[in-house]
């Protein structure tokens, strides 16, 4: 599974950060996401798919 990140969309609400802490977080410094794991593995999926779910921008996506 890869993580998609859409930066035009991305407002960096950190709604994804709470849905899955392992795979993403907010650069404090910068104030814009970062994906931890780019690639996680399928123990991860749920909370990633949750993340795209939630994302208030629709700025994540999955791919496999």
């Amino acid at each position: 599974m890869k993580v998609i990140v859409d930066r035009d969309l991305c407002q960096a609400h950190a709604v994804c950060t709470r849905e899955a802490p392992d795979v993403f977080a907010i650069d404090e410094s910068t104030d814009q996401l970062v994906l931890k794991l780019e690639n996680p593995d399928e123990s991860q999926r749920a909370k990633v798919m949750n993340a795209v779910k939630y994302c208030p921008n629709s700025a994540l996506s999955v791919d496999g």
